[in-house]
């Protein structure tokens, strides 16, 4: 999936050419497809941005212009980055909407949708706002030995096929029918020249920026979540929680874990372009 390229025109195809945002210390890839307002989606740890595959040429095709982008030491982002996190997410889609002539409406999976909110709250002149799915927002509580065991797994030379091997739980629930060939190129993209240990680098990020910012945030949210969630040990609960702080619509997701927008597409896309519509209008 890295590495794409087209021989037709961005706007008419959902396999756009790989762009790259230049950085201080790398560069970040992304691909756009469509016209339209701006919607800028972002991954989380140790995914692609391919993991946007069902929803973001839906969105286009809807009339909307979708920036998909890896994080930074994934996918065709390069593995040069001096830090990697929340925040250096955060301000990587800032400069990327401003790059491609904002404001946008932020999509982040994961950890990318604690840099999300971050990003909201820095800079709400650009983000006109946000869907937030399978989010992590702040961090959650837990056993210190098996946070300390999960930090020894994700190391080299574990990190690799331990990730490989756990990511079938995540999507707990109904799986892509090209999970297998999904995975294949997740674990393909990790063996890419020092793709492991800037994932390993990642999985130490702490989402307590995110939260301190919360509260900041005053444009519309949509929160999306799996009712399987794993990650969370009461989704619907956590879910709750952060539309209390972000006055935000939730968004159930029966028979999906972690990554609804793949596993519940027809489901999820309607949601979401339902929500974009309502944003862009008001915009």
């Amino acid at each position: 999936m890295a590495n794409r390229r087209i021989t037709m025109d961005e706007n008419t195809t959902s396999e756009p050419s790989t762009r790259y945002l230049q950085r201080p210390d790398g560069r970040v890839a992304y691909s756009v497809v469509g016209s339209g307002p701006l919607i800028v989606t972002s991954p989380g740890m140790g995914d692609l941005r391919e993991s946007f595959r069902a929803l973001s040429p839906a969105l286009a095709a809807a009339g909307f212009r979708v920036a998909d982008a890896d994080l930074r030491g994934h996918g065709d982002s390069d593995a040069s980055f001096g830090s990697y996190g929340d925040v250096d997410t955060a301000r990587d889609l800032i400069a990327l909407v401003e790059e491609l002539g904002g404001p946008a409406i932020l999509i982040g999976n994961s950890m990318s949708a604690g840099a999300a909110v971050w990003a909201a709250a820095e800079r709400p002149d650009l983000i006109t706002g946000l869907v937030l799915v399978g989010p992590f927002v702040r961090n959650p509580p837990g056993n210190p030995f098996v946070a300390a065991l999960f930090r020894v797994l994700m190391a080299r030379p574990w990190a690799r096929p331990v990730w490989r091997a756990y990511l079938p739980a995540l999507y707990k629930g109904r799986r892509p029918a090209d999970f297998e060939q999904y995975r294949a190129s997740v674990s393909a993209a990790m063996k890419r020249p020092g793709k492991t240990a800037a994932f390993s680098r990642t999985t130490r990020t702490t989402h307590a920026p995110a939260e301190a910012r919360i509260g900041e945030v005053r444009g519309p949210v949509l929160v999306v979540m799996g009712e399987l969630d794993p990650d969370f040990p009461d989704p619907r609960a956590e879910a709750d929680w952060i539309a209390g702080r972000l006055d935000a619509t939730v968004v159930m997701v029966p028979e999906a874990g972690h990554y609804p927008q793949s596993q519940r597409p027809d489901l999820v896309v309607p949601a979401i372009l339902d929500f974009a519509r309502r944003v862009a209008a008001d915009a």
